[in-house]
């Protein structure tokens, strides 16, 4: 069992910038392969970044791509989403998420290939 920790949200102009935290406690996060999503009100949970085990491989929505970076630090058991040119419409709570995957360079978009979830941190981006 893994428990994940959010933070590193908050409100900022369009164009600024955020580095979201995902601290783990009970496991070492060495072992999964993670993910970021979000959810805005009224829309369903989107993909945004994943990274594999061993943080080879990373993979991007296509609106993520360019502006926002995935990092992993197993030292300090946590993951990162490092967010620069923000959008309004990036605005949603963003979650991140463990998954024990099968390969070490593995990743994956599903939310349904995901064990362990965050409670959450709000990122709202005004004009």
């Amino acid at each position: 069992q893994v428990q994940l920790v959010e933070s590193g949200g908050g409100s900022v102009q369009a164009g600024g910038s955020l580095r979201l935290s995902c601290a783990a406690s009970g496991r070492t996060l060495s072992s999964y392969s993670m993910g970021w999503f979000r959810q805005a009100p009224g829309k369903e949970r989107e993909f945004v970044a994943a990274i594999s085990r061993i943080g080879i491989n990373t993979d991007y929505q296509d609106s993520a791509r360019g502006r926002f970076t995935i990092s992993r630090d197993s030292a300090k058991n946590t993951v990162f989403l490092q967010m620069n040119s923000l959008k309004p419409e990036d605005t949603a709570v963003y979650h991140c998420a463990a998954r024990n995957p099968g390969q070490r360079l593995s990743t994956s978009a599903k939310s349904y290939d995901y064990d362990y979830w965050g409670q959450g941190t709000q990122v709202t981006v005004s004009t």
